[in-house]
């Protein structure tokens, strides 16, 4: 397959090559698009045998719900049995933007969109060209990352050519994501509400307008979870995750330094290559085969745009290990810690003083 690839301004994308794109859903095809969290790799959410396709190009476990983008909230209403009223005020609130509800399905929406389950997940992306194509579309669009699955989830146009190219019909190319981090995933399902999964709407902001939220365990869970049903993405299976060895390093900073520290010396003397993974405060304390900055630890939105392009960096480097630090799981910081702590399949080492 030759796949497509078509630069759009992100914020005026002329009406030609979304339109191109659009007849490429409406034919069963498969095609990669911007919104504010990271790429999308969307097919038209009623047709079965584009979604499988999508799973096969991603390589994507059967039973990983993607999540379906509407492009107005009055499109939920035939996808979902009902919209409850604490859905109501969340999309009033947050869409578009990059929060995920999850209702009761309708029958409309076939059993492969919704790996077979009795929900689906359902969001308005903040983004003009991936408002844009599902408009043209004429129909919803199932969406999951735009990346062989347990990679790291693409935030540019060139790690999803890197991933899929040849794969997929087209990649719409609308420059970097702004947040960097999946949508948090809310169900509504379920009562009292439920976070599933962290990401670019936190978790304190939706308290304060759902009080009786809760946190699933998976979120801040720091070791495997057994999970019978998963009703959102991100929270079964190996995500986010490079070629190298990840170990996460939490804790103070003094302390967590120290440990970096040890075990980059470690490593070096096993002859391995080291990747380390830093903020601007701590970056400068470090010796290693590649050392790159997240961001700085008091500018988190900053660490969630940049997380998952230098996991893709350093991977490139080909080091054998990758060793990162934790950081606040205040705000976006939740989110960071999420993916970091799936990267490194939990191998989480806490430091004390």
């Amino acid at each position: 397959m030759k796949t497509l690839f078509l630069k759009v301004d992100p914020e005026n994308p002329g009406p030609t090559k979304i339109q191109a794109a659009a007849r490429i859903i409406q034919q069963g095809g498969l095609v990669a698009f911007p919104t504010e969290t990271v790429y999308g790799l969307g097919a038209d959410a009623l047709n079965p045998a584009a979604v499988l396709a999508l799973f096969e190009a991603k390589k994507r476990p059967l039973d990983n719900p993607p999540i379906v983008h509407v492009a107005d909230p009055e499109e939920v209403c035939r996808l979902v049995e009902e919209v409850p009223p604490k859905g109501a005020v969340l999309m009033e609130k947050f869409w578009p933007g990059p929060l995920t509800l999850i209702f009761k399905r309708s029958n409309i929406v076939p059993q492969v969109t919704v790996a077979g389950l009795e929900t689906v997940a359902i969001r308005m992306p903040k983004h003009k060209v991936a408002l844009e194509l599902i408009k043209q579309s004429r129909c919803p669009i199932a969406a999951p990352s735009a990346n062989l699955a347990g990679k790291p989830s693409p935030t540019t146009a060139q790690h999803v050519y890197e991933d899929l190219n040849g794969r997929i019909d087209c990649i719409l190319d609308g420059g970097a994501t702004n947040i960097g981090v999946e949508s948090t995933v809310v169900d509504l399902s379920v009562d009292p509400p439920m976070l599933l999964r962290p990401g670019g709407t936190p978790y304190e902001a939706l308290k304060e307008v759902l009080e009786d939220l809760k946190l699933h365990p998976f979120v801040q869970a720091e070791q495997e979870i057994s999970l019978h049903e998963v009703r959102s993405p991100g929270m079964k299976h190996k995500h986010y995750a490079p070629k190298a060895e990840v170990i996460l390093v939490e804790g103070n900073v003094p302390a967590v330094i120290a440990k970096v520290k040890e075990l980059a010396e470690s490593y070096r003397l096993k002859s391995a290559k080291v990747g380390i993974l830093a903020t601007d405060e701590t970056q400068v304390a470090y010796k290693a085969d590649v050392v790159k900055s997240l961001g700085s630890r008091f500018n988190l939105a900053a660490v969630a745009r940049n997380l998952f392009r230098l996991l893709r960096e350093v991977d490139a480097e080909n080091v054998d290990v990758i060793i990162a630090e934790g950081v606040s799981s205040e705000g976006l910081g939740l989110a960071v810690m999420n993916r970091l702590r799936k990267a490194s399949g939990y191998r989480i080492i806490k430091t004390e003083e």
